[in-house]
């Protein structure tokens, strides 16, 4: 059977302002996994990644609005919580969709810890919006009550960033590669995994950031020695000049290509970019392909049909 590494965004799961329910949540993990099924009937083995971006900026919010009557949890654990959260949803609908569909397929999320560097840039230089969008006041307002630090995300308004550094090992890489030689559908690195430090004596400790998991899928299906690597996007393909009256849709392009395009600044940090830079690190790491697709275009990206493929 063929591996494959299938990275949802955050955003996937939530509407554009990040504020859906539980309820509209799940309608969107509906719509996900119905697309997963269709992957398994392709004789797939299947890693399930997904962002919290989002959910934890939510939660955040949440935990430090209540912080008067009860303690707020750090940014670590309200990774590990979200990465529940959303493991539950996907591994409960998609079970549904196996039944309905007669596939007997064993799955399972497992909470996953992401090794980074305590020396890492990033956490001098935040970069990750979490959380809702924000008008400028009400983003400077928050920047002076609560010492957060915002950022305009594209058009749509300002998030909260936090530091995002780069994935340097995966905590449980042997349990997922034992689930998957005994055919699970695994559902791991949700929200780009918890972000830990190794100490000298091999103890973990947890630190206050979240992890791109663009990069983390990237990780993760290099070390399960994956061949293909979709990640799911909002748009269909990827595109030259994107929102401007000379934007171009990508079709296909090789690894040298997408380096050139990096450079020339068509794929921003803060949207596209991660995901380009993950795409030429798994194919230089031993990848065969990446697709770049919306969720409804999974299938069709894999028979060449619709999205953006990258290659050697």
């Amino acid at each position: 059977m063929k591996l494959a590494v299938l990275a949802f965004g955050g955003n996937a799961f939530t509407g554009e302002n990040g504020y859906d329910s539980y309820e509209d949540q799940l309608q969107r993990t509906k719509n996900m996994c119905k697309e997963m099924v269709k992957l398994v009937k392709l004789n797939y083995k299947i890693i399930v990644t997904h962002g919290n971006g989002p959910q934890i900026g939510n939660l955040l919010i949440q935990q430090e609005s209540a912080s008067e009557i009860v303690p707020p949890m750090p940014i670590d654990v309200c990774g590990a919580m979200t990465q529940g959260q959303i493991g539950y949803m996907i591994v409960q609908t998609l079970r549904s969709y196996l039944i309905k569909n007669n596939i007997e397929r064993p799955i399972a999320s497992i909470v996953t810890q992401v090794v980074v560097d305590e020396k890492d840039d990033a956490f001098k230089n935040p970069t990750k919006f979490i959380g809702p969008y924000f008008n400028k006041k009400t983003a400077d307002l928050l920047a002076f009550e609560r010492k957060w630090k915002m950022r305009k995300d594209s058009n749509r308004g300002y998030r909260r960033i936090v530091p995002s550094p780069k994935p340097v090992d995966i905590i449980e890489k042997k349990e997922i590669a034992e689930m998957l030689k005994r055919n699970f559908i695994v559902v791991a690195c949700g929200g780009g995994g918890i972000p830990v430090i190794r100490k000298k004596n091999g103890e973990l400790r947890g630190v206050g950031a979240v992890i791109d998991k663009d990069l983390v899928s990237e990780k993760l299906a290099t070390l399960t020695k994956a061949k293909t690597l979709i990640i799911v996007s909002p748009v269909e393909q990827v595109a030259l000049n994107f929102g401007t009256s000379k934007q171009k849709n990508i079709t296909k392009m090789t690894v040298k290509e997408a380096k050139g395009y990096l450079e020339e600044g068509h794929f921003p940090p803060g949207s596209m970019g991660p995901k380009i830079q993950a795409a030429i690190k798994f194919l230089e790491e031993g990848g065969e392909r990446v697709l770049i697709t919306s969720a409804k275009s999974t299938v069709k990206a894999l028979k060449n049909k619709g999205g953006t493929e990258i290659v050697h």
